[in-house]
């Protein structure tokens, strides 16, 4: 069952900085936490968290909007803001100072808000914190800043004087940390976890790092930290091998299960992770996201139709699935395949502008090509939103924030782990 589908129990309190699209803040409050605080800056994204309520209206109440507090982040005083203690503090950072997309320049350049996260854990003391990221803070090149980043993140309360190099500042985070000096309640413990989404049913390739974090007071056992892995792609080449019963779901014809067998890889079915893995729910693919899973289970999308190309137009009754031409493919600018997750969904300068936001058909003729741009409402499927969620702005405004978002249903499942570790905390 989805995580925005079933009973919701509240599990504590939560702030969302950065909360663009709506994903997080979603996935968030799906996990039981009650929101005192979403702040995001850009003017569409705001416009789409005010046109969806927190919950819908009930008997004569009016829906409840979302606590969206508009404009820069480095302007909000959290103290005046946020009335009620912190249990959790979530958001993913800008991140175009990492990202393979970007220039690169990590801590040099302004858009770079790790700090401003660093003050919101000063300011509001959260009990845990989780953080999302680009991969590309992975990389060699950042590594001694990521490093720095969870330092940082460790001792937040060891502010960074206004003058001080983040290298000057790093030397005292390294020997501070390794005195054990500080408040344990002014002192976090600190991990990171590279997710492949898909391995979390979003039918989409999509490499992150999730940074969490809880407040060392609490002596949370780590063992109850358990976001687990449930999807694989071994059990997704299983499902369809052999008629398995991945191509009878979807009633897909004979020729087409053929092709695609044909290029499936073989599977060391004697190696006993890879038994293991078998053993766990087939990745999601754009087929599986089309049909309809979770929050949108059993309601597939309609086809869109040659003619909806050219004029732009709606079809059916779900919003944002509307048809768009000149979609092409080229070398680097390939598209998404239909029975595969499909391809990382990007923000890109002006929308998506590659292969990611491009399929190919099961019928080559279609459109002379065989391919055409997924609609809005397709791209946000695959990003694992509920199709009741509305995105406001034109077509690039609305791609944009489906490609700065995280995964309703990668977001849900951490936070739903850090509720878990929570509670069974308190217990102790």
């Amino acid at each position: 069952m989805s995580e925005l589908r079933e009973e919701r129990r509240e599990v504590g309190t939560c702030v969302e900085l950065f909360a663009g699209g709506g994903g997080l803040a979603m996935a968030v409050h799906a996990a039981g936490f009650r929101p005192l605080l979403v702040n995001e800056f850009a003017k569409r994204a705001c416009e789409t968290i005010r046109a969806n309520p927190l919950r819908e209206a009930q008997d004569d109440r009016l829906p409840e909007p979302w606590p969206l507090v508009e404009g820069d982040v480095r302007t909000v005083d959290f103290t005046k803001e946020v009335r009620e203690p912190v249990d959790l503090l979530a958001g993913g950072p800008p991140c175009q100072p990492f990202s393979l997309g970007g220039v690169h320049r990590g801590d040099e350049d302004e858009r770079n808000m790790f700090p401003q996260m660093f003050r919101a854990i000063r300011e509001l003391k959260p009990k845990a914190i989780i953080c999302e990221n680009v991969r590309g803070l992975l990389r060699p090149s950042f590594a001694p800043y990521f490093e720095y980043i969870k330092r940082e993140l460790t001792l937040p309360f060891l502010g960074r004087p206004e003058n001080a190099t983040w290298e000057e500042h790093n030397e005292k985070l390294e020997k501070a940390i390794a005195n054990e000096e500080g408040d344990r309640s002014k002192r976090y413990v600190v991990t990171h976890i590279p997710v492949n989404a898909a391995d979390f049913g979003v039918p989409q390739i999509r490499q992150r790092v999730i940074i969490v974090a809880f407040r060392a007071d609490l002596n949370v056992d780590w063992e109850a930290f358990r976001p687990l892995q449930e999807y694989s792609y071994e059990a997704m080449i299983h499902s369809m091998r052999d008629g398995g019963p991945y191509w009878d779901r979807h009633n897909v014809e004979d020729g087409i299960r053929k092709r695609t067998i044909e290029n499936l890889p073989e599977l060391d079915t004697s190696d006993e992770e890879v038994q293991r893995k078998m053993s766990l729910k087939p990745w999601r693919t754009l087929r599986d996201a089309l049909a309809g899973v979770d929050e949108n289970e059993g309601k597939a999308l309609p086809p869109i139709p040659e003619d909806a190309l050219a004029s732009k137009r709606q079809v059916g009754d779900v919003p944002d699935h509307v048809g768009w031409p000149g979609a092409r493919t080229y070398p680097g600018h390939t598209p998404n395949l239909l029975d595969r997750p499909a391809k990382t969904v990007k923000a890109g300068v002006h929308g998506v502008p590659g292969g990611e936001s491009v399929m190919r058909l099961d019928d080559a003729e279609y459109d002379r090509t065989g391919y055409r741009y997924m609609t809005v409402r397709e791209t946000a499927r695959v990003m694992t939103f509920p199709d009741h969620w509305v995105l406001k702005g034109p077509r690039g405004e609305k791609m944009r924030q489906l490609g700065n978002a995280v995964p309703v249903k990668l977001g849900a499942t951490f936070a739903r782990a850090v509720a878990d570790a929570l509670a069974a905390a308190e217990k102790r």
